[in-house]
């Protein structure tokens, strides 16, 4: 069957905000003499489900409570602020728009999220549908974002091809009945993903890597 369109996941595959996490929120726990494991973090890449980094600070009084998120979030904009798009990404896309292929977003993040730093790359124009978690009842691993993905595109799941780069995510994308491309990143790297998930280390090889991908499995 001819592949339609593509289905990127954002965070970590597109921008990897999902390393700069971890390391904001690794620096904060060393400063109350804890540690962030990755293994904990690595239950909530990709979902809003499976592992609270906060609930070590529940017992803090409001005020300090108030003051520690903010010193968090200034760290971590810093980080991402300095940051670009994941190699390989602009020329997928510009790759998938010459061919003709629809574009579509399916993330766990938010709508505002997203639209900051499509904002900030130029991105905004480049993406036909954008499904996100404030518009379904369940974030990944739950299919519910694909699922919308798919219906706003008019693509049956059998023409569209997802990529993700965690593990909830690659089971969201299968529950869909899509085919997963897995790309992973310094925090997803070691998770045992589905065997029926095929893998590539980067998107660098563009659209002739994902078409190759898609031939191998008989699409």
């Amino acid at each position: 069957m001819k592949l339609l369109a593509l289905i990127f996941d954002f965070d970590g595959l597109i921008f990897d905000s999902e390393t700069s996490e971890f390391e904001a929120f690794a620096e904060l726990y060393a400063e109350h003499g804890l540690e962030l494991r990755l293994s904990d973090w690595q239950k909530g890449v990709g979902t809003w489900q499976g592992f609270d980094p906060w609930e070590p600070f529940g017992g803090l009084p409001d005020e300090e409570r108030r003051e520690l998120v903010d010193r968090y979030r200034q760290r971590l904009h810093q980080r991402l602020e300095a940051q670009e798009l994941l190699p390989g990404v602009r020329q997928l896309i510009a790759q998938a728009k010459q061919a003709g292929l629809r574009l579509a977003i399916a993330s766990s993040s938010d709508r505002s999220w997203i639209q900051r730093w499509f904002g900030k790359f130029g991105l905004l124009q480049d993406f036909e549908v954008i499904s996100t978690r404030d518009q379904v009842a369940a974030a990944k691993p739950d299919p519910a974002l694909y699922r919308l993905a798919l219906d706003r595109l008019g693509v049956d799941a059998q023409q569209a091809l997802a990529l993700e780069d965690s593990l909830h995510g690659t089971r969201a994308a299968l529950a869909a009945g899509l085919l997963c491309v897995v790309v992973t990143n310094p925090v997803t790297r070691d998770l045992p993903f589905p065997a029926e998930a095929l893998r590539l280390p980067s998107l660098e090889g563009g659209l002739p890597a994902l078409q190759a991908l898609w031939s191998a499995a008989g699409r």
